[in-house]
């Protein structure tokens, strides 16, 4: 199985809402490492790695909205993973 990074970039109302510790949460369960951290524009910004069919899952579970808050958008960048992580953390 390929290992991918991915970088996602939710917009909304997202921050103070418990957006990180969900998403946090949901990478886990997909067995992802990385992070979710608050943005000063307003945005949540996440990076996981791990197999490329849970990154893309967790994509969908960004964009489904089932999240708390309310996501307008997610723009994401795919990359190589650069290990070195280890569980997921909120920033």
């Amino acid at each position: 199985m390929t290992e991918v990074r991915l970088t996602a970039w939710a917009r909304g109302r997202v921050q103070g809402v418990g957006f990180r510790w969900w998403t946090r949460a949901r990478a886990l369960e997909l067995g992802l490492v990385g992070w979710a951290r608050n943005t000063a524009d307003g945005r949540v910004e996440v990076v996981a790695e791990g197999p490329e069919d849970s990154c893309v899952r967790l994509l969908e579970l960004l964009r489904g909205g089932d999240t708390p808050g309310r996501v307008d958008g997610v723009v994401e960048r795919w990359s190589e993973a650069k290990g070195g992580s280890t569980g997921f953390v909120e920033r």
